[in-house]
């Protein structure tokens, strides 16, 4: 309990309290003037039956996480702790810092130089590259004519720098007399990542794929700054329009209602993962005493 006691209160003040209180508010008619009038059900009856706009929002929420994930998060953040690993360190760790660049940017900063790269006029670098070479009479406008793949592909930059440092860790963590066995049975380096690499790293790929979930689910920053959940609501994610709801429209209590099912959805994400990627087996103790 000594140790144990302040990651406790921690997680009582900083989680349990805040979700009571969210629960709280969101049986009340709490507005800008933050004042209660009266105790009510009316908030989850709008949920469940008068906002049309709800639908379309948790789709796109789906496709935003899903697509995030299978892509960048996961995939391209193997791909690039595979790559770099491959590479003598002081390349391999010049790489790994380069695409480190975006998270440790300000996120100002990094938005500001993507409204550089789709700016739909000749001088954005993505018209400067595609004009001239794929001779097109018109500038791109990916804000309008792509506006969710293009949250998706900003959103991926940074979060597949976080898969690529837990995958490189894990990797550099394999015993290289297993690649040299490999190596004289004959196996080949796709052999040997198929073999050898992706086995052991199916805990960092389950850890990931879980944490990255429940990050895309309740984050909304970069999307903000981009396109602000526009055009209209293209891009309005669930947790976007948590926020809107409460704090642009100065609906408190639906918000917070809004917010509840968001913390239903990800806990059940969290335990779905948990059951499908069998995490029980890692707290497991192990067959063996190693002294």
């Amino acid at each position: 309990m000594l140790f144990l006691g302040p990651a406790i209160a921690l997680t009582f003040l900083f989680f349990v309290i805040p979700v009571l209180i969210d629960i709280a508010v969101s049986f009340t008619d709490l507005d800008r003037t933050l004042r209660i009038g009266k105790f009510t059900t009316e908030q989850y009856q709008k949920v469940f039956e008068g906002d049309r706009r709800l639908p379309q929002v948790v789709g796109l929420t789906f496709v935003y996480a899903f697509g995030t994930l299978a892509i960048f998060n996961v995939t391209f953040g193997l791909v690039l702790a595979l790559t770099t690993t491959s590479l003598n360190k002081v390349s391999g760790g010049f790489f790994r810092g380069v695409w480190l660049l975006p998270r440790m940017s300000p996120s100002v900063l990094y938005i500001l130089l993507w409204l550089w790269v789709i700016n739909p006029s000749d001088v954005g670098l993505l018209n400067q590259v595609l004009m001239p070479l794929l001779g097109l009479a018109k500038p791109l406008d990916p804000m309008t004519s792509a506006p969710v793949a293009l949250i998706i592909i900003a959103n991926g930059f940074i979060g597949a720098s976080l898969g690529m440092i837990i995958f490189t860790a894990a990797i550099r963590g394999i015993p290289e007399h297993l690649f040299y066995a490999a190596e004289v049975d004959g196996a080949g380096t796709l052999a040997k990542i198929r073999f050898i690499t992706l086995p052991a790293l199916r805990w960092p790929i389950s850890f990931v794929t879980i944490y990255q979930t429940l990050s895309l689910l309740v984050s909304f920053e970069y999307i903000l700054l981009l396109t602000k959940g526009g055009p209209f609501y293209d891009t309005t994610v669930f947790a976007l329009y948590v926020y809107r709801r409460a704090f642009t429209s100065g609906q408190y209590g639906y918000g917070a209602a809004l917010a509840l099912f968001l913390i239903v959805i990800g806990a059940a994400a969290a335990l779905l993962a948990w059951r499908f990627f069998d995490l029980q087996r890692l707290l497991q103790h192990p067959r063996i005493e190693v002294h």
